[in-house]
């Protein structure tokens, strides 16, 4: 498994620093690919699951990984950031400038690949060229630590959903969201399916995370009851506002083709924000871009990292059954993409709409090939490519 050095110098605002071996235990690693692998599974429900409309628990489950796993991948991008950058310490100095240009590789490569991969007619809404511009603007703050970290993620959940209501309204309603739509700058700030502007409270979220210790039991349990707050704030205030204010969710479900206003506090099932309406405001379901969805979201992150990081310390044979789930999230964009190519390959065309077993099919395909795959090589062949390309860091003086 990949270990990250970090190097314990000063830096302004960054947290103390504290006597480390220089690399991070492999447990809390192992727990993070865990998170990656469950988040790589929670988009494969989301394409290629059944359609949550069926109901039961079937429908259920598909319904939770909508939205909740790219914001989990989101949120996760933050700690991949303070991994690079130095994680206890921000790495400054030459370090700390190779770790930069590190990172900027890799977002202006996942720009060129998410454009590309849109560009190709794929029915996805590929999250890559906007995953490659959070790296790009949430960069400015790596030295920062995890108090200042958390109030920008704070200040810019709560402020951003309403500064994007105002600019698509600016835009215009008609068609505000073009989710699947080329990748231009519009797209990927404003319009899109994850756009940038409230996108990136996830991001800065993970990164305040990871400046953590998150070995420490104590710190655990604050994360996660935060992590419950959040969830509870965010879609419990949905759900008082829309009781306490019925209009609104009449309105949003008279905005919408699909209907289904009174869920919007928790299900996409409405679809997209239409933009002709404020009440959308009050929403907190996935993709609905309000300031409730990203608290909500937020806490659902927060407590499934907790989780797989508490459970693959706490119970050693769960890293033994969880193994290929472990390595499916140890080559997470390779897994990605593999399963663009594969709804490609199979002319897959109705998101999400699939039966059970193309699902359990695509997870099985992912989990044999990343389990053989890691027994040969310590990282997946993008992920590779991806290291060989950032390498070209090293160079800076």
């Amino acid at each position: 498994m990949t270990q990250y050095s970090d190097v314990a110098t000063p830096a302004v605002a960054a947290p103390a620093p504290v006597r480390d071996s220089g690399k991070a235990p492999a447990g809390r690693l192992i727990g993070l690919d865990l998170a990656r692998g469950l988040a790589v599974f929670g988009m494969y429900a989301a394409h290629v699951g059944p359609d949550p409309d069926q109901g039961g628990v079937t429908g259920f489950l598909m319904e939770l990984a909508h939205g909740r796993s790219s914001a989990l991948f989101a949120f996760l991008a933050g700690l991949a950031v303070v991994l690079i950058t130095g994680r206890r310490a921000p790495k400054t100095g030459r370090a700390g400038r190779q770790a930069v240009a590190k990172v900027v590789i890799r977002a202006v490569i996942l720009l060129a690949v998410g454009t590309a991969l849109t560009m190709g007619g794929t029915p996805v809404d590929v999250i890559l060229a906007f995953y490659g511009l959070y790296f790009l603007l949430v960069l400015p703050l790596y030295r920062l630590g995890a108090g200042p970290l958390a109030a920008i993620a704070a200040g810019t959940a709560l402020v951003l959903p309403q500064v994007l209501y105002v600019v698509q309204q600016a835009i215009g309603n008609s068609d505000v969201r073009s989710p699947g739509g080329p990748d231009g700058i519009v797209s990927l700030l404003f319009t899109g399916a994850y756009p940038a502007l409230t996108w990136i409270p996830f991001v800065i979220a993970g990164m305040a995370v990871a400046r953590l210790d998150l070995a420490a039991t104590a710190v655990r349990i604050r994360l996660a009851l935060t992590g419950a707050a959040l969830v509870i704030t965010g879609y419990g205030g949905s759900w008082l506002l829309l009781h306490v204010f019925p209009g609104a969710a009449n309105a949003i479900g008279a905005s919408t083709s699909a209907g289904g206003g009174a869920s919007v506090w928790w299900s996409d099932t409405a679809g997209y924000p239409s933009g002709d309406t404020p009440a959308w405001l009050m929403a907190a379901s996935p993709h609905s871009e309000t300031t409730l969805s990203i608290l909500g979201s937020t806490g659902a992150a927060i407590m499934a990292v907790t989780a797989c990081l508490a459970a693959t310390d706490a119970l050693p044979r769960l890293q033994s059954l969880a193994r290929p789930v472990i390595a499916v999230g140890s080559m997470s964009m390779t897994a990605y993409v593999f399963h663009l190519f594969g709804i490609r390959f199979l002319g897959i065309e109705e998101l999400p709409g699939s039966p059970l077993h193309v699902l359990l099919g695509f997870i099985a395909a992912a989990m044999v090939f990343a389990t053989v795959w890691s027994r040969f090589q310590q990282r997946g062949p993008l992920e590779w490519l991806m290291t060989k390309a950032t390498g070209l860091a090293r160079h800076i003086p």
